[in-house]
């Protein structure tokens, strides 16, 4: 029997994803908005399901069994709830439901932790809009599949990098950055080890909530150090808060206004996942060598 998988969100992660399941001779579909990303997906082998979350008359009703659903999209720009997720949710009924959801969240939910350890017992406090709606998002889903009795598996991933998603660009336009000594920890997780989580969980009998990260935080100024310096490029201009207030986006403060230390125990213990990038030297270390073929 084909396994099908139906990706919601085949962006930065989903079209990694997407090509692992293809290799693994799964039946690979994807939500498509655009005719741009119906062609992207077309040509990596991905049948694309045309259909636009925020309108919920125009979302296809899945028909391939078994799947697999990998809810990958971000929700809505601005309020406290993801009307995304819930218009999707409403086309799913028996008997077209998925054998297991992977619903990915941010770790964003926990709010600022002053620096400590956090796992995934802590209570969730989002500051931000965007976390809100990223709660909002973990809640809907969890009563959607209590009621139907799907398992699922929540991902609170870290910051993703990858070889094509680095602040390059921003380092050469002169990005500042924060003393180190005053900037907030921050946590990340290399793509390639966000993929193995995502497949993990989709294929292990595991449900419930999973931290994602290295497990190695740093601060938000080390890592575009680090990045700099990997790709020989001159440090960023380090800046004191206050000039921060002056010259930073609201969304870049409101990171800078949190900080904890992703715990990942968890992810490695349960899923068996531990990753092949536990810090940013590693991490860097490939993104190069990519970038240099």
């Amino acid at each position: 029997m084909i396994m099908n998988d139906f990706i919601v969100g085949c962006g930065y992660v989903g079209k990694r994803l997407a090509q692992h399941c293809l290799e693994m001779g799964h039946q690979v579909y994807a939500l498509s908005r655009s005719e741009k990303s119906k062609q992207q997906l077309t040509a990596l082998g991905v049948i694309p399901l045309q259909g636009n979350l925020a309108e919920p008359e125009t979302l296809p009703l899945f028909t391939h069994l078994p799947y697999t659903l990998f809810y990958f999209a971000p929700p809505p720009l601005y309020g406290t709830h993801d009307v995304h997720l819930n218009n999707f949710l409403d086309t799913l009924d028996a008997p077209y439901l998925p054998q297991k959801i992977i619903l990915i969240s941010t770790t964003g939910v926990y709010g600022d932790c002053q620096g400590a350890w956090v796992d995934e017992t802590q209570s969730l406090s989002p500051q931000t809009d965007r976390a809100r709606r990223r709660a909002h998002a973990e809640h809907i889903a969890q009563t959607w599949a209590d009621k139907h009795q799907i398992p699922l598996v929540i991902l609170r991933v870290a910051g993703i990098y990858g070889a094509d998603q680095l602040p390059l660009q921003r380092l050469q336009q002169g990005f500042s950055v924060l003393a180190e000594a005053i900037s907030p920890f921050s946590n990340r997780v290399h793509v390639v080890d966000l993929v193995r989580v995502c497949l993990a969980a989709a294929e292990q009998k595991v449900t419930g909530i999973f931290n994602v990260s290295d497990g190695n935080p740093t601060t938000m100024s080390d890592y575009f150090n680090q990045v700099a310096r990997m790709f020989n490029l001159p440090l960023p201009p380090v800046i004191d808060r206050m000039t921060a207030h002056l010259q930073f986006s609201a969304e870049m403060l409101s990171y800078l206004g949190e900080s904890r230390r992703i715990d990942n125990r968890k992810m490695r213990e349960q899923l068996g996942i531990e990753p092949l990038y536990p810090d940013l030297v590693t991490g860097l270390l490939q993104c190069q060598e990519r970038l240099q073929k």
